[in-house]
């Protein structure tokens, strides 16, 4: 997942889109993209007839998207490409799928040494990532909370109607900065990403 589709521009089927990692020069190579819906997972694949890089908006044209109309039909959805395809990474960046797949650990007695994977450290699991946000100082990891986790009180796991009964897990977001504290060890080989204090999660 590289970026999104924002809008129409003109009325031959091109559209403006953004690119999550904020680089556009990887744009201008790609000849054939997936757009995702990422709501509901629908995908279709396009070839790419033209990029083209601007100083404040980027545009695209896909195959088979001819006209506003069908712009507005993909408003939002993502930009998909294989992995060689997409922005090379930086120290400390990671792709989004990849953290899409983690576990959000928590260590009770601090992080030990040794071993293959924080929960073979001492880790428990106190979440699943299932999406990352883009928020107003950076980005938030969305984090469905375990069930079973028997580290957070259930006024922290759920959601409770006026009467006081369970409604549903909660869903809560944790911002993606290990230099404030909120986060440490970011391990993608296991599948897992350190939380540093369960109040974050209240």
């Amino acid at each position: 997942m590289v970026g999104f589709v924002r809008g129409s521009h003109g009325v031959s089927g091109e559209f403006k889109f953004e690119s999550y990692s904020g680089q556009y020069e990887h744009f201008a190579d790609m000849t054939e993209v997936t757009l995702r819906n990422g709501t509901n997972g629908d995908s279709r694949k396009f070839k790419v007839e033209s990029v083209e890089i601007g100083s404040c908006d980027s545009f695209m044209k896909l195959s088979g998207i001819d006209t506003p109309e069908d712009v507005k039909k993909y408003s939002r959805w993502e930009i998909v490409v294989p992995r060689d395809k997409a922005c090379p990474l930086d120290e400390n960046e990671w792709y989004v799928e990849d953290l899409k797949r983690c576990s959000l650990v928590y260590y009770p007695d601090g992080e030990k040494t040794g071993g293959k994977g924080g929960l073979e450290n001492g880790g428990v699991v106190v979440g699943k990532i299932t999406d990352v946000m883009e928020g107003g100082s950076g980005d938030l990891l969305e984090i469905s909370l375990a069930e079973n986790c028997d580290l957070l009180g259930d006024e922290v796991k759920y959601d409770f109607d006026k009467k006081g009964n369970k409604l549903k897990v909660r869903t809560v977001y944790v911002p993606l900065k290990e230099e404030a504290g909120f986060i440490g060890k970011v391990d993608i080989e296991n599948k897992t990403v350190q939380l540093m204090h369960l109040w974050i999660l209240e």
